[in-house]
This record gives C-alpha cells, sequence and structure tokens, in this order.
C-alpha cells in the first residue's frame, strides 16, 4: 500500500468518525441527516480509493445505488421535518 492511499484511508476515518460523533451528540434532526450524509459520502470515498488502488471496477456500480438511496433518504427525512414544524 502506498504512503497516499494510507493517508486517505486516515482521513477517510477521521471523517466517518467526526460525522458519527455529530450523530450521536448532534442536537437536531438536521444535524444528524448531515452526519448521515457525510458518513455516506465517506464510504463511497472509500469504495473509490479502494477501487482505484486495485485498479478493480466492479464496486463501482455500489457507488450509484449508495448515492440514490443517500439522496432519497435526505429528501425524505427533509419533507418530514418540513410538515413537522
Amino acid at each position: 500500500m502506498t504512503v497516499v492511499v494510507v493517508v486517505l484511508y486516515a482521513a477517510l476515518v477521521f471523517a466517518a468518525g467526526a460525522a458519527i460523533y455529530r450523530l450521536v451528540a448532534g442536537p437536531s434532526m438536521a444535524d444528524r441527516v448531515i452526519a448521515l450524509d457525510l458518513l455516506l459520502v465517506s464510504l463511497m470515498t472509500g469504495i473509490v480509493v479502494d477501487a482505484t488502488h486495485r485498479n478493480d471496477q466492479t464496486l463501482l456500480n455500489l457507488l450509484v445505488v449508495i448515492a440514490i438511496i443517500g439522496f432519497t433518504a435526505t429528501v425524505a427525512v427533509s419533507r418530514f421535518m418540513e410538515r413537522s414544524q
């Protein structure tokens, strides 16, 4: 593994840790939704780094599925938050 890949993985672990902290400690539901989006983006970036490092494209279709699920969940929660106010 190259140094660049290790640094990228370390940054992704830090971002995921910060998102998990905000998910647990977030005072509002909007903070928690943003934290979940950050977790999904970190997961997607980890998949891209791994696919690039291994020069393998088999998991790249998974990125589309994760993006669609994340977008749909964000829209659903934002509509719920809008109606509950």
